[in-house]
């Protein structure tokens, strides 16, 4: 039985793009199910999958997020995630569906959980809003345009914003250009009260991806942008062999005070860093690989005898 993934809102279970793609846990609201039930619904997911990854959008109500972690709390279990997406609806819905791919891949929970941070670098989620008048209401930090000797200043007509994985904002009627994903990607948008051409046909081209999915617009989509004229968009990986190997391809190591096997500097489910010891290995390591590259650029045939761009 694969892990549980779980959510806090049905509309961040995305339809799958395969046939093995399981589906995933949405809890029960608080203003719909006592704190009882809340126990038995969260014990039962425990005993038919062993460990719960559950996503929620950082913007999620504060009541909600505090039912969770009273129901981790009080079942006494280190076999629950609970981690908080600081993407956008879509972008966190993009993020559930790829652990759900990789949730049958045979990771382990503690690898799987940290999973989650590392994927997130790699989806570019955004959107297209009518003005940018209300894009102080963000919450996430944007650079404004320079468009006049007196400095950045909000467009006021049609924008195109990139949330992550760097803030970004271009005027959608002028010459400026979202910086796109370098890899291969699946584009997945949802539309508001915008026509949704300029991002399944010109931003679509400008990232060259795959494929282009329409779902329906999250719930949440509209108070997160600050308006509902938007078409909100997330370029993702969408093959599981190629998130697979990344998630592999990381260095792994235990947990010094759950034990679970994890990958990046901070264990999913008991919150704990990675010990001292083995960041300053890592950064050792990273010193001595940056070193090497380095010296093999130097001695490569043309080369200036010092590394590219020093």
């Amino acid at each position: 039985m694969p892990i549980a993934i779980a959510v806090t809102s049905a509309d961040l279970v995305l339809p799958p793009t395969d046939q093995h793609t399981p589906g995933a846990h949405v809890f029960t609201p608080p203003d719909q199910q006592d704190f009882a039930a809340a126990l038995a619904e969260v014990g039962a997911l425990l005993d038919q999958h062993g460990h719960v990854v559950a996503i929620y959008p950082a913007t999620t109500p504060r009541p909600q997020v505090q039912r969770l972690h009273a129901v981790r709390a009080m079942l006494e279990s280190d076999r629950i995630a609970l981690l908080p997406s600081a993407l956008p609806p879509l972008g966190t819905a993009v993020l559930v569906r790829q652990l759900r791919q990789l949730s049958v891949c045979g990771f382990s929970p503690g690898v799987l959980g940290a999973a989650a941070r590392l994927l997130a670098h790699y989806i570019y989620a955004g959107a297209l809003l009518a003005s940018g008048s209300r894009l102080d209401r963000l919450p996430v930090a944007l650079p404004l345009p320079a468009n006049g000797p007196g400095g950045g200043r909000l467009p006021a007509g049609p924008c195109a914003v990139l949330a992550g994985p760097t803030p970004q904002l271009v005027q959608a009627d002028g010459d400026g250009v979202l910086a796109g994903p370098q890899f291969s990607t699946a584009l997945t948008y949802a539309t508001g009260s915008l026509g949704s051409e300029w991002v399944a046909g010109r931003l679509a081209r400008q990232w060259q991806v795959q494929a282009v999915h329409p779902v329906p617009m999250p719930a949440s989509s509209a108070a997160w942008w600050a308006t509902n004229k938007i078409v909100e968009f997330a370029a993702a990986i969408p093959d599981v062999s190629l998130l697979y190997q990344m998630v592999s391809s990381v260095r792994q190591e235990a947990c010094h005070w759950c034990g679970l096997t994890l990958i990046g500097d901070r264990c999913a489910f008991c919150s704990a860093p990675v010990a001292t010891a083995v960041r300053t290995e890592r950064r050792r390591t990273r010193a001595i690989g940056v070193g090497a590259t380095a010296g093999r650029r130097a001695l490569a045939p043309g080369g200036s005898g010092r590394a590219a761009g020093g």
